[in-house]
Parts: structure tokens; sequence; C-alpha cells
């Protein structure tokens, strides 16, 4: 069946989802807000800065395989890569607007959640990509977030442009990757490098959103 795939990816991360949604609310409660959000904003920045050198190693990674799933899969990745093209440099606007700048050093837990997928593309599979990204776009900001965040911190509007569009973009990119994933239908052993690197990136994005929400100090 072709939703076998994308089904199968959704049911292993439905126990994820009460979890990283306890780590967000600690992450956007009020106190301390305005200043979590910029630490929020310095995290996500080099994240989000490797999401095109990710999706074109993955790519490169496709064509050297050759078959036509990963010619398929290929193709994704590139029109993938163009849609979160500069996406990185709406963070730093962001940052700029909240009067600060990018972190100095990653976060490292950001640090792991690209480094795994590198990891995952030269060792394992490319395919094992689109369970970090499922889990990215699956749990992109909601759409009254920003208006949330404007009100709660007192920053300008121009200060949240990534969690605007992030909200209003992310849901067709993850019905796309769904469709992709059940178009591809992968043997067991690719849809069990999807499931694994998923799960891996939910658990990293958890102790992302509680590092932060508990971090007193990090980027003023």
């Amino acid at each position: 069946m072709n939703a076998t795939a994308s089904l199968a990816l959704r049911t292993k991360l439905t126990p994820t989802t009460p979890v990283l949604r306890a780590a967000t609310a600690a992450l956007w409660r009020p106190d301390g807000l305005r200043q979590r959000y910029v630490r929020y904003l310095a995290a996500m920045h080099p994240l989000v800065r490797a999401s095109v050198p990710l999706l074109e190693r993955a790519a490169e990674r496709c064509a050297e395989l050759g078959d036509p799933a990963s010619r398929l899969l290929a193709a994704y990745y590139l029109r993938h890569a163009e849609e979160e093209r500069d996406h990185d440099a709406w963070l730093l606007d962001d940052l700029a607007a909240a009067g600060a700048g990018p972190a100095a050093v990653p976060h490292p837990v950001v640090v792991e959640l690209a480094g795994a997928q590198y990891y995952r593309i030269e060792h394992e599979h490319p395919v094992a990509l689109l369970g970090y990204i499922a889990v990215l776009e699956g749990n992109a900001p909601g759409p009254r977030l920003a208006d949330r965040l404007s009100e709660a911190t007192g920053l300008p509007d121009r200060a949240f442009r990534t969690l605007r569009e992030h909200a209003e973009l992310d849901g067709g990119h993850l019905d796309d990757l769904h469709r992709v994933l059940d178009e591809l239908a992968p043997n067991p052993a690719r849809q069990t490098a999807v499931s694994v690197s998923a799960l891996h990136t939910a658990n990293l994005l958890t102790r992302l959103f509680l590092s932060l929400a508990a971090d007193p100090g990090g980027h003023p």
C-alpha cells in the first residue's frame, strides 16, 4: 500500500509527541520569555544554516548510488534545498531585530542534530535524512505562536519572521515528504533507517528545547 511507509513513520513518532509538546511548553513559558526567545533564535540559526548543505550532500550521495529510487530521492532533496535556501538569513534578521546576533559557538545539541545526519548520509543511506526532516517540519511553530510571543516579549514584529514563515510553509513540506516516502516504498532496512533517524532527532530536539528552557544564561 502506498500509505504504508509514511503511516509507519507517523506511528513510530506518536509516542514522542507529548514529550516534545511538554518541552515546547517549557520553552515558551512566560517567565524570562524575552531572553529565552533570543536564545532560541541563536540556537536555531546554525541548525537552519546546516539544512541546505545537508540536503545537497544527501542528493550527491543519492546520485552516487544511481538506482531509480535514489534518483527520485535526489530530486526531492534538491527541490527541498531550494525551498530552504536563505532561511538562515531570516534568523539573522530576527536576531538583529531583537538586538542580538548569532551565537559564537553552536549549541552542542545542535551540532549533534546536524552531525548525526552527516554520519547517516555517508555511512548508512541518504534516505535516513527523511526522518530528520519529518521531525523538524512535523513540529513547526503553530500559526498563532509568533503573535503570542510578540505580545509577551514586547519585541518588534520583525523579530518573528522565521516563526511566521515556517508556520505557513512546513505543513505543506511535510505532506510532500510523506508523498515521496510512500512513492519510494523503502525496503524494511531503509524504513528502519528513516524511523531510527526520526526517533533520534525527536529525542535531540526535546533535549535542545529543555536545555534552552532551563538555561538562565547563554546568549543575551
